[in-house]
C-alpha cells in the first residue's frame, strides 16, 4: 500500500498531474479498468468495529441526553407566486377531471348492463370453447415470445440482465464467510493470551539461565579487552544500547581480534602517511588531467529523472526473506485449523525476554566493572572523576538544548477526552457520517485520456480516475499507521467542482472506509461559536487534540473558498467566515506522521478565494469534473434499478445519457427521485418507464454551463501544479521548435551546397 502511494507522489512530481492515463498499457497488457482499481482493505473497518460500534453508541447516547437531533438538510426550491397560483389551479382542475371521469364511468357501465341484459343470448358449446381456447392460445404464443425476445435480448447485450435473488450457494457462501470471521476472531483471542503465558514461561524457566550466560559473555570481554588494551573498558551507556552494542551477534574473541586489528592498523598508518605525502603530490598533477573528463561523465549521468529511494521497499524485501526463511519451506499439512505455532511464538518470546533481562544484567555488570577499576586501578582516580564530571557536564548542556524547542501548551489538561467529546459532539463539530461506500461513488474509466494526449488536448479525468485518488490520498493513509508515517505526508486535501458532482459524499465514503471521527469545522458551523481569538484557539485545540486521541479524523471544512474570500460579501459579514484564516495553516503544521488526521476542505466556487493562501493550505487538490457520457450511462442504470424501476426496451437510457450532457450526479438523482415516486412504481407493469418522463425535471435544473467549466480550467492552471505543468508544456513545445529548426537549417545548408556545386559544373 505504501509503494503504490509513493509511485503516485513520483508520477504526480513527473507529469505535474494528479490523473494519469493508462488505456493505451491496458491494451497492450489485455487488461481491463477494473484492474487499476486501487482495493481498499475490509480489516481498517474490521478489526476495530467494536470500538466503532461503541463509539456509535456514544454518540447516539451524547444526542439523547443533549436532546439534540441531527439536522438533516433538505432540499428547499425557491417556487414564485404566480408559479404556485398556477400550481394549485393545474391540481384543483385535475381533480375536478377526476371526478367528472369518474361520473360517466359508472353512466356508460350503466348503459352497457342495460343493452346486455336485454340482448342477452346463450353460446354454443362448442363456440363458447374454441372462442376459449382461442383467447388462451394467444396469449400463451405472445408471452413465450416476448420471453424468447428478452433472453435473445440480454444474450446479445441490448438489455441489462434483470439481478437476480441471492441463490442458495450465495447464501451459504456468506454464512460460511461470517463464520470464518468468528473463527478469526477466537483464533486472535487465543493468540493473544498465548503470547502473555509463553513469555512468562520462558521468563520463569529459561530467564535465570539467560542472565548466567549473559554475565559470563560480559565479564569473559572485561578480561579479554584489558589482556588487549591493558585496561578495562568503558562500558557503553544505556542510550548506545548497553552490552547489546557490543555482542551484535559477536563472540568475546571476535571482539578482542577486533581490538587488536585496529591497533595494528594504527601502527601502519603511522609508517604509511610518509609514503602518501609523496605519493600525493604525484597524483594531484594527474588528477586534474582527468578532472576535466570526469565532470562531463558525471554531468551525463544526472540528467534525466531519478527515483527517490523508497521507505517501503526495504521492509518488502525483509517480508520476502522472512518468508522464505520462515514460510516458504514449511509443511502445513498437519495444522488444518491453521492455529499459532507455539515454537515461533517462543523463540520470539526469547528474544524479548533476553532483551529485558539484559538491562538488568547491564547494571549489575556496570556496578562490577565499577568495583573492577577501583580495586585495579587505585592511582588514576582523580582522573577518571574529572572525566566522569566532564561528561555530566556535556550531558548538561544536551539538556539544555532539547529545551530550546516549545512545547504547546495543553488548554485543556483538567478535562478528559470524554466530556471534550461530549462538548464538541453537543455543539455540531463531531456529526455521524452517511451509510456510504467508495465503491457507491459510480463512474466510469476514461478510455481515451492517452489518445487525447498525444493530440495535445488535456482531457478531463473521469469519476474512475477521482475515486482511486481519494483512495490513495485519503483512505490507504488514514487505515494504516505505517503507511502514513513513511509515506508522504499529506495534511490538507481539497474537493472542488460543480454543484452535485459528489464532493460531500466522497468525504463521508472517506470515514466509512476508515472508521474516522467526522468533525465538521464549516464557517457556516462557527458562526456565532466560541467568540474571539481565544475562543477559537481554545475550539481549534479541542477538535485537534480529540482528533489524535481518536485517530483516524476527518476534519472537514464545507465552502472552503468562504475563509479565503478575496472580498466578504455583505450579508455574509456577520458570520465572519475568514475566522480561520491564520490559526488553519498553523494548526496543520502541528500534524506529524505519526497523527492520522486529515482536514478535507469542498469548495464548488474556488475562484472566489485568494489563490495563495488557499493553495498554501491545500497543497493536494482534485478537481472533479462533470461526469462523461459513459458515467452518466452507468449513473442512470444503477440509480434507476436502486430506486426500484424495472430497465425495459422502452427506456432508452444512452438517450437519456446523451440528453443530460452537463447535468451532474445529484441532478439526475433529483429527476429521478422526483419521477419514481409510490404511485408511479406501482404503474410500472401496466405502463413501463420511458425515457420522456425525466425530461422535465431535469429541464427545471440549471446544468453546468461551458463558462462555468471554463472557469474551473482557468482557475486550476493557475494553481502551482497547474503552473508547473504549463512551464513543462512551453518548454516541451521550445525544444520541439529548436528542433524542427536544426532540421530545416540542415535541409537549407545542402541544398545550398548542391546548387553551389551545379553552378560550377555549368560554367565548366
Amino acid at each position: 500500500m505504501g509503494r503504490l502511494v509513493e509511485l503516485k507522489n513520483e508520477m504526480v512530481e513527473l507529469e505535474y498531474s494528479e490523473f494519469h492515463y493508462f488505456d493505451d498499457i491496458l491494451q497492450d497488457f489485455k487488461m481491463t479498468p477494473e484492474d487499476l482499481e486501487v482495493p481498499i482493505p475490509r480489516y481498517f473497518v474490521r478489526e476495530k468495529m467494536r470500538a466503532l460500534k461503541e463509539r456509535e453508541k456514544m454518540l447516539a447516547h451524547i444526542l439523547a441526553k443533549g436532546g439534540c437531533q441531527e439536522h438533516k438538510t433538505v432540499l428547499v426550491q425557491s417556487m414564485s407566486m404566480e408559479r404556485a397560483v398556477w400550481l394549485l389551479q393545474v391540481s384543483e382542475r385535475a381533480r375536478q377531471g377526476r371526478l367528472r371521469a369518474h361520473f360517466m364511468k359508472t353512466i356508460r357501465q350503466e348503459e352497457q348492463r342495460r343493452l346486455q341484459g336485454s340482448s342477452s343470448s346463450m353460446l354454443d358449446p362448442d363456440r363458447a370453447a374454441t372462442c376459449i381456447q382461442k383467447v388462451w392460445r394467444g396469449f400463451r404464443d405472445r408471452r413465450r415470445v416476448k420471453k424468447d425476445s428478452l433472453e435473445e435480448m440480454i444474450f446479445l447485450g441490448m438489455i441489462p440482465a434483470q439481478q437476480p435473488t441471492p441463490g442458495p450457494a450465495q447464501l451459504h457462501a456468506q454464512q460460511v464467510e461470517s463464520r470464518r470471521h468468528g473463527v478469526q476472531e477466537e483464533y486472535e483471542a487465543e493468540y493473544q493470551r498465548a503470547l502473555v503465558n509463553i513469555k512468562e514461561s520462558v521468563r520463569s524457566v529459561d530467564g535465570p539461565d539467560i542472565k548466567e550466560s549473559l554475565q559470563e559473555q560480559i565479564r569473559q570481554w572485561f578480561i579479554e579487552c584489558r589482556d588487549a588494551t591493558g585496561k578495562f573498558p568503558d562500558f557503553p551507556s544505556p542510550e548506545d544500547g548497553g552490552s547489546a552494542s557490543i555482542f551484535a551477534q559477536k563472540t568475546p574473541e571476535q571482539v578482542a581480534a577486533e581490538f587488536a586489528a585496529k591497533e595494528e592498523e594504527r601502527e601502519k598508518k603511522k609508517k604509511s602517511k610518509e609514503d602518501k605525502d609523496k605519493k600525493g603530490k604525484k597524483k594531484e598533477k594527474k588528477g586534474k588531467m582527468k578532472g576535466k573528463k570526469g565532470k562531463g561523465d558525471t554531468e551525463e549521468e544526472e540528467k534525466g529523472w531519478k527515483m527517490t529511494p523508497s521507505n517501503f521497499l526495504p521492509t518488502v524485501v525483509e517480508g520476502a526473506k522472512l518468508y522464505k526463511e520462515v514460510w516458504h519451506n514449511r509443511d502445513e499439512k498437519q495444522n488444518f485449523l491453521q492455529s499459532f505455532d507455539a515454537q515461533l511464538v517462543r523463540e520470539e518470546k526469547r528474544l524479548e525476554v533476553e532483551e529485558e533481562l539484559r538491562v538488568q544484567v547491564d547494571e549489575l555488570m556496570r556496578q562490577e566493572l565499577k568495583n573492577l577499576k577501583l580495586v585495579v586501578d587505585r592511582d588514576k582516580g582523580k582522573k577518571k572523576k574529572k572525566v566522569k564530571k566532564s561528561s555530566k557536564k556535556k550531558k548538561k548542556k544536551g539538556r539544555k538544548t532539547g529545551k530550546k524547542k516549545k512545547k504547546e501548551k495543553d488548554l485543556t489538561a483538567d478535562r478528559t477526552i470524554e466530556s471534550l467529546y461530549e462538548e464538541l459532539v453537543l455543539e455540531g463539530f463531531i456529526i455521524r457520517p452517511m451509510n456510504v461506500k467508495l465503491s457507491d461513488y459510480i463512474g466510469e474509466y476514461s478510455y481515451l485520456g492517452t489518445t487525447l494526449r498525444q493530440a495535445d488536448i488535456e482531457p478531463m479525468p473521469s469519476l474512475s480516475d477521482v475515486r482511486q485518488l481519494i483512495a490513495l490520498y485519503g483512505i490507504l493513509p488514514l487505515g494504516s499507521q505505517c503507511v502514513h508515517e513513511r509515506g508522504p505526508l499529506i495534511r490538507a486535501l481539497l474537493l472542488t467542482g460543480p454543484a452535485g458532482v459528489g464532493k460531500k459524499m466522497l468525504v463521508h465514503a472517506l470515514c466509512n472506509e476508515t472508521g474516522a471521527n467526522l468533525f465538521d469545522l464549516s464557517p457556516a458551523k462557527l458562526a456565532g461559536k466560541y467568540p474571539g481569538k481565544s475562543g477559537l484557539q481554545y475550539l481549534l485545540h479541542m477538535v485537534f487534540k480529540v482528533a489524535r486521541q481518536l485517530q483516524p479524523s476527518v476534519i472537514w471544512i464545507g465552502d472552503a473558498e468562504k475563509t479565503f474570500y478575496k472580498k466578504v460579501p455583505k450579508l455574509e459579514k456577520e458570520m465572519e467566515p475568514k475566522r480561520l484564516k491564520k490559526n488553519l495553516p498553523k494548526v496543520l503544521k502541528s500534524i506529524k506522521p505519526e497523527d492520522r488526521v486529515l482536514v478535507v476542505g469542498t469548495t464548488r466556487r474556488p475562484f472566489d478565494a485568494d489563490i495563495k493562501p488557499f493553495c498554501k493550505v491545500y497543497k493536494k487538490i482534485i478537481l472533479i469534473p462533470r461526469p462523461d457520457y459513459a458515467s452518466r450511462f452507468t449513473l442512470w442504470k444503477e440509480l434507476l434499478q436502486a430506486g426500484g424501476a424495472q430497465l425495459g426496451p422502452k427506456l432508452d437510457l444512452s438517450s437519456l445519457a446523451k440528453v443530460t450532457d452537463g447535468y451532474t450526479q445529484g441532478h439526475i438523482l433529483q429527476a429521478i427521485q422526483t419521477v419514481l415516486n409510490s404511485h408511479r412504481l406501482n404503474q410500472q407493469t401496466k405502463r413501463p418507464l420511458t425515457a420522456v418522463e425525466f425530461i422535465p425535471p431535469l429541464a427545471r435544473q440549471d446544468p453546468v454551463y461551458k463558462e462555468e467549466e471554463e472557469a474551473f480550467k482557468a482557475w486550476y492552471s493557475r494553481t502551482p501544479l497547474g503552473k508547473k505543468r504549463a512551464r513543462a508544456a512551453r518548454a516541451s513545445e521550445e525544444a520541439a521548435d529548436l528542433k524542427k529548426g536544426k532540421t530545416k537549417g540542415g535541409k537549407l545548408q545542402k541544398k545550398g551546397k548542391e546548387g553551389k556545386n551545379k553552378k560550377r559544373k555549368k560554367k565548366k
